[in-house]
């Protein structure tokens, strides 16, 4: 099934969902792509590796599609690339010895925890822009980078969520956090084919031509959405995909 035409077309269509999700509110990608090829009956490295192999496609689209819309925040972007590099190469590494299903429950409480806080500040009342500090940004990338390659997704909510939490711009944030993962996702993928060689390739380039498919669209939604309202979408999808993850277990 995996490998068949009806396993590349849901794949696509699969990809395209997960990219719009993404691309607009700055996570899930990886996240609804490796639980479609979980309930496949593809390992959790092997789902990985694959997602994030896609992953290099969709998010460099996503990315450039972000920066000509102006969604990019060029300060946060450069606090953040380096650090989810180095994470998300050691966090590939890591899978490749340790199964990363142990770490999803504490990854997903936190989640929720932010999520919460992002909604929090979408029903207290008008944004107002925070000044800038960036002295825990480089630890969050390194943290989202390792995590996002353990768990098969995580980038977007972990580094999104902590940062809207926050109080930075949700726009900006979302536009800056999809162009870092370009980069995170290259790595990632890089040592995962050096460990395990790509395969079930129908299946990625079907997450790549829907993910590509969906790149501009979620970009063009993301500038034109109100800021409270992507704000508590983004808060509202990590309370609902923690909790699942809490209650299902996976």
């Amino acid at each position: 099934m995996i490998e068949s035409v009806a396993g590349f077309l849901a794949a696509v269509g699969v990809g395209f969902l997960a990219q719009l999700i993404d691309g607009t509110l700055g996570m899930a990608y990886g996240t609804v792509s490796t639980a479609f090829l979980l309930s496949l009956g593809l390992p959790p490295a092997i789902a990985s590796a694959s997602v994030h192999t896609a992953e290099v496609f969709t998010s460099g689209v996503s990315g450039l599609f972000h920066l000509r819309f102006g969604n990019v925040d060029r300060y946060l972007f450069r606090r953040l690339v380096v650090p989810g590099v180095l994470g998300g190469i050691l966090g590939a590494y890591v899978l490749t010895a340790i199964p990363g299903h142990r770490i999803r429950p504490f990854v997903a409480a936190y989640l929720t925890v932010m999520g919460g806080v992002i909604l929090w500040r979408t029903l207290r009342g008008p944004y107002r822009r925070p000044a800038r500090a960036g002295a825990g940004i480089p630890l969050l990338g390194f943290a989202g980078g390792f995590l996002d390659a353990i768990g098969g997704g995580g980038w977007g909510p972990i580094v999104t969520s902590t940062l809207v939490a926050r109080g930075n711009h949700p726009r900006r944030t979302v536009g800056s956090v999809n162009l870092a993962e370009f980069f995170v996702t290259v790595a990632q993928a890089a040592t995962f084919f050096v460990v395990l060689r790509l395969t079930h390739g129908r299946v990625v380039l079907g997450l790549i031509v829907g993910g590509v498919m969906a790149a501009p669209v979620a970009a063009y939604l993301a500038r034109r959405l109100p800021t409270r309202l992507l704000m508590g979408l983004v808060g509202g999808l990590i309370v609902v995909l923690s909790l699942r993850v809490l209650i299902v277990g996976q």
